[in-house]
């Protein structure tokens, strides 16, 4: 059995769904694991991790929409206002939404579907450089 370990860290541009799938999957075949279980865990409270379809850009802005809609950037509504307009919607969403996720590995490769991609989910305006912890255990073949 064998553990690694790693901090991918991600710029993101500001709100959105940032695609960092081709990254994790590079690092997960340089381990020489064949089978096994990949975590991801992400260090922050404004920002989560999506797996979601890959192939239409539609589904990622609709995403985007309804997320900005089920916690809407209004003062009024919220106790938490000192960061700002986007700061307390940015950790409803995160709440709502995993800063975690478990993938199996097999024959040295991630078991995602065909249309599937891993995603870091931006919910604040401005850019932002974003940790997330990598690790996996397993054994090779």
């Amino acid at each position: 059995m064998r553990l690694a370990q790693y901090r991918l860290h991600v710029a993101t541009a500001g709100q959105g769904l940032e695609e960092i799938t081709e990254a994790v999957a590079r690092w997960v075949g340089e381990q020489g694991i064949d089978r096994g279980l990949l975590t991801l865990f992400l260090r922050h409270t404004s920002a989560s991790l999506l797996i979601q379809e890959n192939a239409a850009a539609e589904v990622r802005r609709d995403l985007e929409d309804f997320f900005r809609g089920l916690a809407p950037e209004d003062l009024r509504r919220y106790r938490h206002t000192e960061e700002g307009a986007d700061d307390m919607p940015g950790h409803i969403r995160s709440a709502l939404l995993p800063t975690q996720l478990s993938i199996p590995v097999e024959g040295g490769r991630m078991a995602l579907g065909t249309w599937q991609g891993i995603y870091l989910f931006e919910h604040r305006r401005a850019p932002h450089r974003r940790e997330v912890v990598l690790q996996l255990i397993g054994e090779s073949a």
